[in-house]
């Protein structure tokens, strides 16, 4: 197991998935902080930690971009400051079309990241299990709570400018076909939907296509709490995108982070079961525009 470093030097450890657990191996697990700010920079502001929850199957560049376009939003239309951003792949147990092993999603992630500065990856999601060692699904709610717990209680909040701890604000980060199943009645739990929004809060990504208005609409009470980040650049790649072009042989460079093609092709994800077929000279095009993914529900 590999080791950061805080700013004030003391080293702290990363997490890695040696391998899947459902394989009877040994899985660690350590929460990650080793990219997290423990103390803050600007004067007078709260701390924030990011949380995206989903499949990333596999990670694309839109779910990197989505963090950025976050920590831009908040660095010039609120009275937040970032300390970190975590990727929480969802449990085995969400049973998605297309779902790739845990331990496969959590190490693509883990590449996808590894230069920036400031994301991390928490595999809590899918190391989770029952009595029975059977992976468990985690509600969004309890994933925030988990965090909340794990950087409020455990480590004591962040550092002001000023020397004091504070308690740093968690809140989830999405796209915004997650928000419009949120004012979907009776598909989410009101009492899930109280704590993520209520409790924590969201900062939605706008997509093209979405009505996100309307949606918000049904979500007046939060209204507070969920902060919408428009696209100024239009980006609709797609895990599900990924994968079809995955099965259909094409290239998906510049769609998803080399170090992620390059896992992808290691270990032979997302591809039909024919190892005798050579790789086609077809040229790329676009494939049948897939159905809706369906969303995480807490």
């Amino acid at each position: 197991m590999t080791a950061g470093t805080h700013d004030s030097g003391t080293q702290t450890p990363a997490v890695l998935i040696e391998s899947p657990a459902l394989d009877g191996a040994e899985t660690s697990y350590t929460f990650p902080t080793q990219k997290l700010k423990r103390k803050q920079t600007q004067e007078g502001r709260t701390p924030l930690v990011l949380v995206a929850c989903g499949s990333f199957s596999p990670i694309t560049f839109l779910h990197l971009r989505m963090f950025e376009m976050a920590s831009d939003f908040v660095r010039f239309n609120t009275d937040f400051e970032v300390c970190a951003g975590y990727l929480s792949p969802v449990s085995d147990a969400y049973k998605k079309v297309g779902l790739a092993p845990g331990y496969h999603r959590v190490n693509m992630c883990s590449r996808a990241v590894e230069q920036s500065s400031w994301l991390m990856v928490d595999p809590y999601e899918t190391v989770n299990t029952n009595e029975n060692g059977q992976p468990q699904y985690v509600p969004t709610a309890k994933v925030l709570q988990h965090f909340d717990h794990e950087i409020n209680t455990v480590l004591g909040g962040i550092e002001g400018a000023d020397g004091q701890m504070k308690k740093a604000r968690i809140a989830l980060l999405a796209g915004a076909d997650l928000v419009m199943s949120m004012g979907e009645p009776g598909l989410w739990a009101p009492k899930d939907l109280d704590t993520i929004l209520g409790c924590y809060g969201a900062f939605i990504i706008e997509r093209s296509g979405t009505d996100i208005d309307e949606a918000l609409a049904s979500l007046r009470q939060y209204e507070k709490n969920i902060w919408v980040i428009g696209q100024v650049i239009q980006n609709d790649i797609s895990s599900t995108k990924v994968r079809l072009f995955l099965k259909k042989d094409l290239s998906v460079r510049y769609l998803i982070p080399d170090p992620v093609v390059e896992y992808i092709e290691e270990h032979g994800l997302f591809q039909e079961p024919n190892p005798n077929k050579s790789r086609s000279r077809t040229p790329e095009v676009a494939p049948a525009r897939p159905s809706s993914p369906k969303p995480v529900k807490g």
